[in-house]
């Protein structure tokens, strides 16, 4: 089955990292570069552009590669910019700088993911299949960071074993929403309704505390500690 074409911006003031990334996801068949930009400013610009008129499902951006460090406005503030105007376009945060800076900031910030630009390849073109599906790539030392980040508040209700808050469903629900799955992935695998497994999602999210999918995944993560 062919798989639909990832449609990718790709935001960073310098030109030479521009055209290599451009060159790493020529090689993912399912994944084309339609814009770039130097600055945040034009980044926003290009996607009012590409998306004018157009409905969620076809759009013309549905995946932004950001910078963190760039001219002008950081990634960050256009992080914020990006998250107000396109709620639903999954944004990937590029940086050089170690994750501990800004990877747990970028995320509660709503950034889809936090790739450090020394990945490999292949965990560049994962990353953008995962959040352009409605997932959250989340890499193993940023989920240790995400942890440790976690202080007081909805978090601590999880003081009861997850299986006697969740219903038989809601915990498979659950289960693969903290290992980062889309709704539409989980409602492949379940043989459920996308509006299905919204509504369970929300069930989720009201009955364990949290806010959101970032917060779900230290949720299941400090479950299973609690379970060793």
């Amino acid at each position: 089955m062919h798989r639909q074409v990832i449609k990718v911006l790709v935001c960073d003031d310098h030109l030479i990292v521009r055209q290599g990334i451009r060159q790493i996801l020529a090689d993912a068949d399912d994944i084309d570069v339609v814009a770039e930009a130097g600055n945040g400013v034009d980044a926003i610009r290009r996607v009012r552009e590409l998306n004018e008129g157009k409905t969620e499902k076809t759009q013309g951006i549905d995946v932004v590669l950001l910078d963190i460090a760039m001219p002008q406005r950081d990634g960050l503030d256009m992080l914020k910019q990006f998250k107000n105007e396109f709620p639903k376009l999954p944004v990937l945060i590029l940086s050089t700088y170690p994750d501990r800076q800004y990877a747990v900031f970028s995320l509660k910030l709503g950034a889809a993911g936090y790739l450090n630009k020394s990945a490999d390849s292949e965990q560049m073109i994962a990353a953008i299949r995962k959040v352009a599906q409605g997932g959250l790539f989340i890499t193993p030392s940023v989920a240790e960071l995400l942890a440790f980040s976690v202080g007081a508040g909805p978090l601590d209700k999880g003081d009861r074993p997850i299986q006697e808050v969740l219903s038989n469903r809601e915990h498979q629900v659950y289960q693969l929403l903290s290992q980062g799955q889309s709704v539409g992935e989980i409602s492949v695998q379940l043989s459920l309704s996308p509006n299905t497994v919204s509504t369970y999602r929300a069930r989720i999210l009201e009955k364990t505390g949290v806010r959101n999918d970032v917060e779900l995944a230290l949720f299941a993560m400090r479950q299973s500690t609690m379970a060793e």
